[in-house]
């Protein structure tokens, strides 16, 4: 199994950041275990949008395929079918899941997340592969400057 990260992203740091995905990467791992700097946090607070975990809940609810089911308990939810598993956790500013690949999370998860908005980046902390769920487009004139900063 895989742990994985999906964060919702700000417009205006997406419009920075979207082809620079590895930075984005670089400070959510390094937020992960640095979870007392109050600059990390911060900066984790203003990129990231809040989630509404019950309006969350009923989304993916009403938005599910025929063919999965789901069990909660509380903020903690699995979605699974026949060929497909994920255990997802579901917390204020992101959601955490495990599953056996990507391509569950594809099949079940990221169809709904889309439904909801395209900015959410999912980080991997097993596996070390990260990105965003949906490309997007920028109008030309989008200025696009580093603000954001991670360092090891």
């Amino acid at each position: 199994m895989y742990d994985y990260s999906i964060y919702w992203i700000k417009q205006e740091v997406a419009n920075h950041y979207f082809h620079k995905s590895d930075i984005l990467y670089r400070f959510f791992e390094e937020y992960r275990y640095n979870k007392n700097r109050i600059d990390l946090r911060r900066q984790f607070l203003y990129i990231t949008k809040s989630i509404e975990i019950d309006i969350f809940i009923s989304i993916l609810k009403y938005n599910l395929k025929d063919d999965v089911h789901i069990n909660q308990n509380d903020s903690i939810i699995e979605l699974y079918n026949n060929r497909y598993f994920i255990s997802l956790h579901i917390e204020q500013k992101q959601l955490k899941f495990r599953s056996r690949s990507l391509q569950d999370a594809e099949e079940i998860l990221f169809p709904i997340l889309r439904l909801i908005h395209p900015l959410f980046f999912v980080v991997g902390h097993t596996n070390q592969k990260y990105g965003w769920i949906s490309p997007i487009r920028f109008p030309r004139n989008i200025e696009r400057n580093q603000v954001l900063y991670s360092c090891r």
